[in-house]
């Protein structure tokens, strides 16, 4: 059935109505099918090319082989450490501290955001020393907190928490604040109090804004991480970057680098997927 049929039957019943606006959006949805197929067959190209052209260039001695490796040299020391079983400890030790940074940085930082909102002369005694700490290097204060929890997993999280948390306090609370005050005293006029306010209107009004600092929060918290295991851990892939680097064998370092991008992709379309599920129940 043509689009112009479809159309002329719009004007004798509701059906065609109906039928008009199914036939649109199933046309909608095959573009964006193929679009998103375009986009995608255009990255593996881009992903395949640049790693074709790493390979010629190692060996055709355009890159020194020491310093950048090669695509081949890297797989094929990744593939017998997994076999031996040593990169899955290191992978599954560096996750396991990233997902606990980027889950208890959230929670807290969108926890202390929602304790502020709740009290406006909290939120004025707090606000410079809010300031101050985001503009800290948050990564110096690392031997900190080696000293006082240990060398150990507790100040590797110390570290990512010291990262993720303010700025989600900062961004979730700027978040809090601007969402409409006519929405704010609709509910007031029918009885609603501030903790109604809140569930009903502020939070459900910034869940956008909380996955955006999710997707901020995935970089922040490998960051932590990374620094954390670089100054103490004696497993995990800040571990094998930095003892890569003393025997110099880059093979590893950029190995493991390209480990920790692929899973901090993974962890960013999770967010990402998490974002489709809000937005859906809205």
């Amino acid at each position: 059935m043509s689009i112009q049929s479809i159309f002329d039957e719009t004007r004798e019943s509701p059906a065609g109505t109906k039928a008009l606006a199914e036939q649109v959006l199933s046309d909608y949805r095959a573009r964006e099918r193929r679009t998103a197929m375009a986009v995608r067959g255009v990255q593996l190209i881009l992903l395949v090319a640049f790693m074709g052209l790493w390979e010629l260039a190692s060996r055709l001695k355009w890159i020194d082989n020491l310093l950048f490796s090669s695509p081949s040299r890297i797989f094929k020391l990744l593939y017998a450490k997994w076999m031996d079983g040593s990169l899955v400890v290191h992978i599954g030790v560096t996750l396991w501290e990233t997902v606990i940074g980027f889950v208890l940085g959230t929670v807290f930082g969108t926890l202390v955001a929602a304790i502020i909102w709740f009290s406006p002369f909290l939120s004025r005694v707090l606000d410079p020393y809010i300031v101050v700490l985001n503009s800290l290097p948050k990564v110096a204060l690392g031997p900190l907190f080696i000293v006082a929890l240990g060398p150990g997993m507790l100040s590797i999280i110390a570290t990512t928490l010291s990262i993720t948390v303010i700025i989600t306090i900062l961004v979730v609370y700027n978040s809090f604040r601007e969402v409409d005050a006519n929405l704010l005293k609709i509910v007031r006029i029918f009885g609603g109090g501030r903790t109604v306010v809140f569930r009903k209107v502020v939070l459900p009004a910034s869940y956008p804004t909380i996955v955006s600092t999710l997707k901020v929060n995935v970089g922040l918290a490998w960051v932590g991480v990374i620094v954390g295991e670089f100054l103490v851990s004696k497993q995990g892939l800040g571990y094998l970057i930095i003892y890569g680097f003393q025997v110099f064998n880059f093979s590893l370092v950029i190995g493991s680098v390209l480990i920790i991008a692929v899973a901090a992709a993974v962890m960013y379309q999770l967010v990402a997927f998490l974002e489709g599920k809000l937005i859906e129940k809205k």
